[in-house]
């Protein structure tokens, strides 16, 4: 189910780096989860600087990077784990890009399982096993 979304303005960081957030961003991911890597998908988004503004200032005229990102997880969670993996992602945005860490935003977004396909299959189906195993820890 791991999957993140990270949302940049184009021009604002060097395509080169991309490359390396995507690999950062997923295996931290993954370890916060304790899921195998292989599920992780990350992408990132980028933004023309006419179509972003912060705080009402376009990024044209602002040029300070302020990136966003969403990562989705199964409902049921720890809050810890969300919480760590909400510090994690924006670790690795900053250690890669080099943005101020106050500017990154980002948040997780919980998907309750039915509403999940994982080959097509709800995960409620797919992953029971892990899906019961993680309620009892809450």
């Amino acid at each position: 189910m791991p999957v993140v979304e990270i949302h940049l303005v184009e021009g604002q960081h060097l395509p080169a780096r991309m490359e390396e957030l995507l690999r950062r961003v997923s295996e931290r991911y993954a370890a916060v989860l304790e899921s195998p890597l292989s599920r992780v998908r990350a992408f990132v988004t980028m933004h023309p600087d006419e179509l972003w503004a912060t705080g009402g200032v376009p990024a044209a005229v602002d040029g300070d990077p302020a990136p966003y990102f969403v990562a989705a997880v199964l409902e049921g969670r720890p809050v810890e784990q969300r919480h760590r993996l909400l510090a994690e992602i924006t670790d690795a945005i900053c250690d890669v890009l080099g943005v101020t860490r106050s500017r990154v935003r980002g948040r997780v977004a919980q998907v309750p399982p039915d509403d999940w396909a994982i080959g097509g299959v709800p995960a409620t189906t797919q992953r029971r096993e892990e899906i019961v195993a993680r309620s009892s820890l809450v």
